[in-house]
């Protein structure tokens, strides 16, 4: 069956009439798409569709999440939530205390990029997700693809090129804090390089996102920390390009067509968003709104 279904393939797979489907449409309940005057139905929109309207049985009813995007901290995420009018909050902790608030209902979506100290990368946020017992109702979503590396002072004058430099150097590097995908990226990139965390030359306190250790590099308190490129460049910082990550958001099945998070989907599927990252610089945005889980 094609990914997009014709109104007729639609009624079928989803065992309506096609005049109740055409109901469906004119109240704006089903998910859809005119192209060329005629409506089309993403298959796997419509299996969320279905699952976000199952009946849960009287007394289980789980309380819904406050409306906030918990997890790390993008720019481009950030501004995204401001421009859209979405409503939803912003509360950035990290990648793994976002998932951990998810589980606990105490937000509605998680941004992560979660690395792994071996293996590829490519699939670590959809596979942490389908780990996770309590989040078997999640989908994970994609927002961007962001370039990661070493934020330093304008100039590099420690010619830090790597981690291994950062150590060689003792340069003092800002951290982020345990759990925080940065921070996770930091820890794989030291076992690929052969050296420990106790080899770094840390500063205190550690910075909760990215702004703040471009803070703590402006101001001369550290000498380094990972970041984005968008947040050097916010900054004036000089960057020191190192991977490219996925940066996910993950909510629940049954939150997926809810008015905030169906307001964020459709503003991050316009132009807008391609323009503002281009704005910012170390984004692809060529895949947002992909389901990356359930794939």
């Amino acid at each position: 069956m094609p990914d997009l279904l014709t109104t007729d393939e639609a009624a079928d797979y989803l065992r309506l009439s096609e005049r109740k489907l055409y109901e469906l449409v004119a109240r704006g309940a089903v998910p859809c798409t005119k192209v060329t005057g005629r409506w089309l139905f993403p298959r796997g929109a419509l299996d969320r569709w279905v699952l976000a309207g199952m009946v849960t049985p009287p007394g289980l009813t789980p309380e819904r999440a406050p409306p906030i995007v918990g997890g790390s901290h993008d720019p481009l995420l950030e501004w995204a939530l401001r421009e859209s009018g979405c409503g939803l909050a912003s509360l950035p902790e990290g990648s793994e205390a976002g998932l951990h608030r998810l589980v606990r209902r105490e937000v509605a979506v998680a941004a992560i990029h979660l690395h792994r100290l071996e293996g590829d990368d490519e699939r670590a946020n959809p596979d942490a997700v389908a780990q996770t017992a309590a989040l078997h109702d999640a989908v994970v979503i994609a927002f961007a693809r962001r370039e990661q590396g070493i934020l330093v002072a304008p100039g590099n004058p420690l010619d830090l090129r790597d981690v291994r430099a950062v150590v060689r150097q003792r340069a003092r590097i800002a951290l982020r804090p345990s759990g925080a995908g940065a921070q996770l990226l930091l820890l794989a990139l030291l076992a690929q390089a052969g050296v420990t965390a106790g080899e770094l030359n840390a500063v205190k306190p550690v910075c909760p996102t990215g702004p703040d250790v471009a803070q703590a590099v402006r101001s001369g308190r550290a000498d380094c920390g990972l970041a984005t490129r968008a947040v050097a460049r916010a900054a004036a910082l000089d960057f020191v390009p190192l991977v490219w990550e996925h940066f996910d958001l993950v909510l629940r099945q049954g939150d997926y067509f809810l008015p905030a998070e169906q307001t964020l989907f459709r503003f991050l599927r316009s132009p807008a968003l391609g323009e503002r990252a281009a704005e910012f610089g170390g984004y692809d945005v060529s895949a947002v709104g992909e389901v990356r889980l359930p794939s």
